[in-house]
This record gives C-alpha cells, sequence and structure tokens, in this order.
C-alpha cells in the first residue's frame, strides 16, 4: 500500500495512448540528443527527441537517430545529410554541441513504419524543414500565408492596382 497523499485524477490529463500518430508533417522542438554507441559497438549514433509542439498530438515524443560513427560509409552520409536538414530547418548551420539544436522549431515529416524487433508499427521521421516551409503541419492552428499581392515596378507607381477578378478553376472554364 501506498499513501497518495491526495491524489485527484480529475485535475490530471490522463496520459495519451502509445499508438503512432497518423503519418503527416507536425512542428516539433528537438528537447534531448545524446551520442551513444551502436548494439555492435563498433560506432555511435546521435539520438534525437523530439516533441510536437502543436496541434492534436502535442506533446507527443518522437525519435530519431543519425549514425555519425560508423563503419558504413553510406549510413555515415545519410546521417550526415538528416544532420544538415535539421541544422537548416532550425537556422543553426554549425553547431558546436546537440544542444544547440533544442527548443528550436522545425516540422517534421513522420511515417508510419514497423519496430524491426517486434513489428509493430511505429513512427519513423523521415524528413525535416523550417518552421515556415510551404507546407502546413498537420494539427497546425496557422493559416497558410496570403498569396503574395504584385504590382508593377514603374507605370503607375504609388497607384494601388484595380484587384483583379478571383481566377476560375479549370474545370469551372466554358
Amino acid at each position: 500500500m501506498a499513501n497518495l497523499n491526495g491524489f485527484n485524477a480529475n485535475n490530471v490529463k490522463p496520459s495519451q495512448s502509445f499508438d503512432p500518430i497518423p503519418a503527416g508533417k507536425y512542428l516539433a522542438t528537438i528537447t534531448t540528443s545524446e551520442m551513444l554507441p551502436t548494439n555492435n559497438r563498433n560506432g555511435q549514433f546521435l539520438k534525437l527527441e523530439f516533441v510536437v509542439a502543436d496541434g492534436e498530438y502535442k506533446g507527443r515524443k518522437l525519435w530519431s537517430r543519425l549514425n555519425l560513427n560508423n563503419p558504413s560509409a553510406q549510413a555515415v552520409e545519410i546521417a550526415q545529410r538528416q544532420l544538415s536538414a535539421i541544422c537548416h530547418a532550425v537556422g543553426v548551420l554549425e553547431p558546436r554541441d546537440s544542444v544547440d539544436l533544442h527548443n528550436l522549431p522545425l516540422v517534421v515529416k513522420v511515417k508510419i513504419g514497423k519496430n524491426n524487433n517486434t513489428g509493430e508499427p511505429t513512427n519513423e521521421i523521415t524528413g525535416y524543414e523550417a518552421k515556415g516551409s510551404t507546407a502546413t503541419p498537420q494539427g497546425s492552428q496557422q493559416a497558410p500565408p496570403p498569396p503574395p499581392h504584385h504590382q508593377p515596378a514603374m507605370a503607375g507607381a504609388g497607384v494601388p492596382s484595380a484587384p483583379s477578378a478571383p481566377a476560375t478553376a479549370p474545370w469551372q472554364r466554358q
């Protein structure tokens, strides 16, 4: 028996399911990182923990492993490209430590994969983009940016142009 000191479940949101989140793009941040040895101890990988920052799956965690030290040159090249994509997405192009990438927003592209050990469905991060990328992350409450307004550079400068008629979809034209 253990004293729960008056715990009231009415005041605490229940934990979420451990099922994978749907495939899509999500606004997230890297919250922890560490360099760990590979299973066979012949290399190291950078383990990154991401937390979804917005929408229905806010607070859910995702992980990525980057084989930065590996006998396979191809594995290292893939990991370096992924790390470069992360650096570009968060705007830190020359990090001295993985902590330099923490708590900066980016968009992660997620798909459903299969756990190699259990065969269970799991999330896999397949891409990284800057927060302001053209695709709207799933669950994001942000509206897409308005289309740019173009005005002539010379003729009529300073005089607002008349708004153009809305474009008609090709299947609605006669």
